[in-house]
């Protein structure tokens, strides 16, 4: 029994030590849950916290990426955050000093302009230079090839490097840093070609061997080429500002009012005396009197020309034929007629013909028909003794693309004017660059003007808009006036369409490229292109063998397409065909068509031709022009807007358009895209047209009501006024104020204000500038910018605090509610 109870005893003590050890468990399990409880709770704000700041940078790089030129951001210790493909193809992934150390020209003014910039870098202000970079071609050779890499004596790049801190978050701590480049190439082209022009003019007038001088009405001595200034012994700064008889030998100089022929004895430095024949003509510079005069020496023992025989009897054809063969200039000489009697070579070469063909033919035949007055007007006043110092721009027959400054002037001895003279200098390089140049800022001035236009209508369709919507909140679709009040909403969004493509044109929007096979894009288009074209134009379409592929954003490329369809329709009101055919064409030197050269190699070809009306020949020039418009049948019939629309897209992709036109006969539009080839796993894809794609259900209508206290910030009285009231039939208390003054006092009486709503420009002080006060005095609070101008450029006055939101004009009722109750719903911002 004994050995029983101890059993039993055991067995209890055991039983109660295993319930211990499970209550111990059981606390250790409870401890551990309550830990993993509390790191989730920790963890998850800051999860929240990470998803709303990586939307807003998404945004932020989206803002780069819209950029044309090169943007890089680099943070405060060197390392690049992000480039959009125009900064990653110039810098790569590297700081931007470390390649443009690499790629910069080593010259003096290069390397002081780089280092302007390092140091503006180091000290974190604000720089802008302009660096002329070798290509990447030179940059690959190795440290062996520099040899190689003088001999190859490639061109230069021209950029101009910017770079702007941008302020931290932190205080006192070097925030981001964004550089910025352009290429600059073509602008410093047409500057170096004026330069070397007037060096070269300059250059050879000093230098040719003959004297020449100017002087003014009193005789002082204005100008002076070398060679003179060698016969007189002086150097050119010593004669300058002298009269002209303190050299002369026992002569009196000729008067300096009229046009001379003599021979004049000059006394040199050393004493020596020397004759020689003297050509002096007037010219009228701004209203007084100054002469050109050539000096020519007979005696060839003195660094002198000699003379050829009979030159001293005055006659024309033979004087300074040594000068007049070797003229760089085009140069003839004419009778009374017109007629040509002598022509050098450079003129035989502008002309394209030789001088048997050219010699006793009137000079106005090869001069272009619209010319020929001003080459009489020129002749005419030149035989009546008139300055001759005006030219003019004229076109050559034979030359119809080419463009030559026309002078006129005389010949002839002391008794009168014997002989014209007329001059060419070939300005064909000058006036295509001149063209270039021009079309680049009337593209920027219409820029500025869209903006200006964008801004002040967005303002008052957004007020159209806005009353619209109120209006229809109490009238509904059965009452009577419902129908209209949908008109006029109908026509003020028709409107807003056109504002957002004026901008499209304007400014350099973002594309989303990628290669595209044109024949499936074409054919895949051709039966949206009959439903637009209707029953009585007929469509064929031709495709080429072998087109390839071409990098495009699909959508533009169809908006092309269907509006120079819709161009060749109304240019067929009674019917006809219109005509697409593709082809692929290899350039093997540079095609030239007006002010556009299109450079060698392949290419795809797209022609758009219709049997219509065609276009005038004084058009032509101007119908890619903005607002331009040939239909003029009936009011309202085009914006002007369609062809410049193209014009933009086909150049930012980087492709060439030219359109050729025979009235009564049809119009031609010609597109070369450059051929691509498919690489690195990259398929082509078919275009996307929002019209392919497939109707969805519409969906419940969302609840947009809310509550809280909203700041409205306006100056336009109808803009602020439609927003209020939308806002207080939302359920928010809405505060007002036409400025951003006023919404400081506002914000100074009320303490708890849930979200800020402001326009970007007002009087004062604008939006972005009340926006930043704001944050510093209330970092919780949220902020919806408003703006009339484009999103792209509202935005990037505000690429340093990427925490507002953008809520472009014109916006409805429904846009501003949906905007405002998504803004003030968001997790309260850490601080």
């Amino acid at each position: 029994m004994a050995f029983e109870d101890d059993t039993l005893s055991y067995a209890i003590s055991a039983g109660d030590n295993a319930w211990l050890a499970s209550d111990d468990a059981v606390a250790i399990l409870m401890g551990a849950l309550a830990i993993c409880v509390l790191v989730v709770l920790l963890i998850i704000p800051l999860i929240l916290r990470r998803l709303h700041v990586s939307a807003l940078a998404r945004q932020a790089v989206a803002m780069l990426d819209a950029e044309p030129g090169a943007r890089l951001l680099l943070s405060a210790d060197g390392q690049v955050l992000h480039a959009n493909t125009a900064g990653r193809l110039l810098w790569g992934d590297h700081a931007p000093l470390a390649i443009l150390s690499q790629r910069v020209v080593s010259d003096d003014a290069a390397l002081a302009a780089l280092e302007r910039l390092r140091l503006a870098a180091e000290a974190g202000v604000a720089e802008r230079v302009e660096l002329p970079l070798l290509p990447v071609v030179q940059t690959l050779h190795g440290a062996g090839d520099e040899q190689a890499l003088h001999e190859e004596q490639i061109a230069s790049e021209w950029w101009a490097i910017s770079l702007r801190p941008l302020p931290s978050t932190d205080q006192g701590q070097r925030g981001t840093t964004l550089w910025q480049a352009e290429d600059v190439t073509a602008r410093r082209a047409i500057e170096d070609i004026l330069v070397r022009e007037r060096e070269d003019l300059a250059e050879f007038l000093y230098f040719i061997p003959a004297g020449l001088y100017s002087v003014d009405a009193d005789g002082t001595l204005l100008m002076v080429n070398q060679r003179f200034a060698e016969w007189l012994g002086h150097s050119q700064d010593d004669l300058l500002g002298h009269r002209l008889e303190h050299f002369l030998d026992r002569c009196q100089a000729p008067d300096a009012e009229g046009a001379w022929q003599g021979t004049l004895t000059f006394r040199s430095a050393s004493g020596h005396s020397f004759s020689a024949l003297v050509v002096q003509t007037i010219y009228d510079d701004g209203g007084e009197l100054r002469t050109r005069s050539v000096v020519v020496r007979p005696d060839a023992d003195s660094n002198g020309i000699s003379l050829p025989d009979g030159f001293a009897d005055g006659l024309p054809d033979r004087r300074f034929r040594w000068l007049f063969e070797g003229a760089p200039v085009g140069l003839c000489l004419l009778d009374f007629d017109g007629l040509i009697t002598d022509c050098n070579p450079a003129f035989e070469r502008m002309c394209g013909l030789r001088r048997d063909g050219l010699l006793d033919q009137p000079l106005s035949h090869l001069i272009a028909a619209d010319d020929r007055h001003d080459l009489e007007v020129l002749m005419q006043r030149v035989s009546l003794g008139e300055a001759a110092g005006a030219h003019r721009e004229v076109r050559l027959v034979h030359s119809p693309d080419a463009a030559a400054a026309l002078w006129v002037g005389p010949m002839g001895s002391g008794n009168g004017v014997d002989a014209l003279v007329a001059y060419f200098i070939d300005t064909t390089a000058q006036r295509n660059l001149e063209a270039q140049f021009a079309q680049a800022q009337k593209m920027q001035a219409m820029g500025q003007l869209a903006g200006g236009v964008a801004h002040d209508f967005n303002n008052l369709l957004t007020a159209m808009i806005g009353f619209c919507d109120l209006l229809l909140q109490r009238h509904g679709a059965g009452d009577p006036s419902f129908a209209d009040i949908m008109q006029i909403k109908q026509n003020s969004n028709r409107a807003a369409n056109l504002v957002r493509q004026l901008l499209a044109f304007s400014r350099k929007q973002p594309l989303k490229p990628r290669l595209l096979d044109i024949t499936d894009a074409l054919t895949e288009m051709s039966h949206l292109l009959r439903r637009l074209l209707g029953e009585s134009v007929e469509l064929h379409m031709t495709h080429g063998r072998d087109v390839g592929l071409i990098r495009v954003d699909p959508g533009q490329f169809d908006q092309v397409i269907i509006n120079l369809a819709v161009n060749a329709r109304d240019a067929m009101p009674g019917g006809g065909r219109l005509s697409i055919r593709t082809g692929s064409e290899e350039l093997k030197e540079t095609l030239a068509r007006g002010a556009e050269h299109v450079p060698p190699g392949s290419y795809t070809v797209v022609s758009v031709s219709d049997t219509g009306t065609g276009i005038p020949r004084e058009n032509l020039g101007r119908i890619f022009e903005p607002f331009f418009s040939t239909k003029t049948g009936q009011v309202g019939a085009g914006t002007g807007l369609g062809l410049s629309t193209v014009y933009g897209i086909i150049r930012q992709t980087g492709g060439f358009i030219f359109v050729d036109s025979v009235p009564n006969k049809g119009t031609t539009f010609t597109i070369y895209l450059p051929r691509q080839t498919a690489d690195d796993g990259e398929s082509p894809q078919k275009s996307e047209r929002p019209a392919a794609a497939s109707a969805k259900k519409p969906s419940a209508e969302p609840d947009l009501t809310g509550g809280g206290v909203v700041l409205l910030v306006e100056d336009e009285d109808a803009v602020r006024v439609f927003a209020a009231r939308a806002l207080r039939n939302k359920g928010y208390t809405v505060l007002e104020a036409r400025t951003g003054e006023g919404a400081l006092d506002v914000l100074e009486e009320t303490p708890k204000v849930d979200l800020l709503v402001t326009d970007m420009v007002m009087p004062g002080m604008d939006g972005a500038t009340l926006a930043r006060l704001v944050r510093q005095e209330r970092p919780g609070l949220r902020v919806v910018l408003i703006s009339g101008y484009s999103e792209e450029a509202a935005r990037g006055e505000l690429t340093d605090s990427p925490d507002f939101h953008f809520l472009p004009k014109p916006f409805s009722l429904n846009q501003l509610a949906a905007k405002v109750k998504e803004v003030i719903s968001e997790t309260e911002p850490c601080e």
